[in-house]
């Protein structure tokens, strides 16, 4: 039997990949995270499947319930919110499956980033302007960023940062990149992005961090900072390009 790891996607049900949707389908075991993964998805599950809320389980836990599928001959659907490529605690989970000797395989998910992108309606590389993004986190009451990923560092490089796991830290967050970005640079934090609670906010780094505050905004949440945000002059990109031979 197998365990897949679906990426659930941002938050709104339908946005869980045709794929992901066949495979909760079929799968006679689910686990989920209750906080993060909508209970409308759950929907897709077999009437008789085993659901398992992970959302107070740790790694062990976790693990012990995916084997115990496995062995009773069950394939298991293990849902991520988001994309499991990043910021999914998957690495350490197949780490433990392979030990096992349990196979797995991987859904790709509609990660927030890009639910924050479509939200704000924005392109995050645009030409000329920016072709670069950094996904990224701050080390704050989690483990430790590696040398050199550090915010300063990562900003040196004037890139668009999309900031996972930070809302709750906005001050320090602009704190770090106001020397590099200055003030005006174009800032936005999406929480809850593709929901029916979905929160966009627009500004620089001189007021985005008040609004966060304002709107109560902690946590399930995305901080979006660089120049692509509020592009507007910008020549049109070689792929469509009247000048460019299609022979």
């Amino acid at each position: 039997m197998t365990v897949y790891f679906i990426g659930a996607g941002p938050g709104a049900a339908d946005l869980v990949t045709v794929r992901g949707a066949r495979l909760l389908a079929r799968c006679r075991v689910c686990l989920y995270a209750g906080s993060l993964v909508p209970r409308d998805l759950l929907a897709e599950c077999p009437p008789d499947a085993e659901l398992l809320d992970t959302a107070r389980l740790d790694l062990d836990q976790i693990t012990a319930a995916l084997v115990r599928a496995h062995h009773a001959g069950h394939d298991v659907a293990r849902l991520h919110s988001g994309d499991p490529s990043v910021f999914s605690a998957v690495a350490e989970q197949m780490r433990r499956l392979d030990a096992e000797g349990v196979p797995y395989e991987v859904v790709p998910g509609v990660p927030a980033f890009a639910a924050a992108a479509a939200a704000l309606g924005r392109e995050l590389t645009v030409p000329a302007v920016g072709q670069t993004v950094v996904l990224t986190r701050i080390a704050q009451r989690a483990t430790p960023m590696p040398p050199g990923e550090d915010l300063p560092t990562l900003a040196r490089s004037g890139a668009l940062l999309v900031l996972h796991l930070a809302a709750g830290y906005v001050d320090r967050v602009v704190e770090e990149l106001l020397p590099h970005y200055g003030p005006q640079c174009p800032a936005a934090v999406v929480a809850y992005a593709s929901r029916p609670e979905e929160v966009v906010l627009r500004g620089t780094l001189a007021d985005i961090a008040p609004q966060v505050h304002a709107a109560g905004i902690r946590r399930t949440a995305v901080i979006l900072v660089g120049r692509t945000l509020a592009a507007e002059v910008f020549p049109d990109s070689h792929l469509y390009s009247t000048a460019r031979s299609r022979d």
